[in-house]
């Protein structure tokens, strides 16, 4: 039995010396202290010896098991000690190495200023209205006081689509829309893509943004709305800048006029942004054309209203010093990461 637990002791010890890794370490564990372990059923064995012997052997191997169940955790402790550092060092960040830098999203000029814009005339008491980008001649046109021999139709050309339906040249069917199913006082905003069979250069898209405006009541005048407009461009343009409307023509308005402001550069002194003259144009206004209130059923004798449009691209040219509308579409990241 002496021989037996020796033998046991020098193998248990020889294979400790070959273990690389917990799991043979936890295997050759339950090999010699498991339930049906080499060491196990030798302590169970004991019961066979003389009575004698049986004190002996037993305290024996208890000495053996508890040596052995040491040695097994002292080696444990080491192979975790080593994966933990070996582990640490494969995850551990080089802090002498570059840092990785992370793009931040950030609005893009053209949706910056239209956001800014649809501020001011929401504190205005303007309501924000939507409408669909493709559109019938009649929303589009014909509404609007330009039937389809209105030789205005010639500077909105745009791209027809099937079954009579095109894209929109402006926002101004939402006001049609709008007026359809509201009845006054009303005072809305209209914001969105536009669509015209344009040349794209320096100053033109075939796609571009626009707000429109409306506002409809009783004994509303042009006093009124140069009252809404100068408070605009106040607040987007600086409480110093003026204001000429010069007269102009819209089918849809009657008066009508396009507005200017005192350049954002030289401030009405003259300079090249302005060619010299001191003002900029930046949209076009009116009263509304009577024959708009008829098309939605509005009474042109009871209620009266003024109308205003302008390009969100325009106004942020103006504002951030941009010479060419085609930098806001080319997905340039160098342009776009100075706003």
């Amino acid at each position: 039995m002496d021989q037996i637990l020796q033998e046991l002791k020098q193998s248990a010890l020889a294979e400790l010396e070959t273990i690389s890794d917990p799991e043979s370490l936890e295997a050759l564990r339950v090999a010699y202290l498991g339930r049906k372990g080499r060491l196990t059923l030798l302590i169970r064995s004991i019961k066979e010896l003389p009575v004698e012997d049986r004190p002996r052997m037993g305290k024996a191997t208890n000495q053996l098991k508890i040596e052995l169940q040491k040695r097994f955790d002292g080696i444990l402790s080491s192979l975790q000690s080593r994966d933990a550092e070996r582990k640490a060092k494969e995850e551990a960040i080089d802090v002498t190495l570059p840092g990785i830098s992370f793009l931040r999203g950030r609005k893009h000029p053209v949706a910056a200023t239209l956001d800014e814009i649809i501020e001011v005339f929401s504190g205005l008491g303007f309501k924000l209205e939507s409408g669909p980008e493709i559109e019938t001649e009649y929303y589009n046109f014909d509404a609007l006081n330009m039937p389809s021999d209105h030789p205005a139709r010639d500077m909105q050309d745009t791209l027809y689509l099937k079954g009579g339906s095109l894209l929109r040249t402006h926002t101004s069917p939402v006001q049609i829309r709008t007026m359809e199913k509201t009845q006054p006082p009303l005072r809305m905003i209209c914001a969105g893509k536009a669509f015209r069979a344009d040349t794209a250069d320096a100053s033109h898209s075939p796609m571009f943004h626009q707000l429109e405006g409306l506002m409809v009541d009783r004994r509303v005048t042009l006093a009124d709305l140069k009252g809404i407009l100068t408070e605009f461009a106040h607040q987007i343009f600086g409480r110093n800048t003026r204001l000429r409307f010069r007269p102009s023509f819209f089918p849809f308005t009657e008066p009508s006029a396009e507005v200017d402001i005192s350049c954002v550069v030289c401030g009405g002194e003259g300079c090249p942004l302005c060619s010299r003259r001191g003002w900029l144009e930046i949209l076009g206004a009116g009263m509304v054309d009577p024959e708009v209130f008829k098309a939605v059923g509005y009474d042109p004798e009871k209620y009266t209203g003024f109308a205003f449009g302008m390009g969100i691209e325009r106004i942020a040219m103006l504002k951030y010093g941009i010479n060419d509308i085609r930098l806001f579409y080319e997905n340039d990241l160098r342009f776009l990461h100075q706003f």
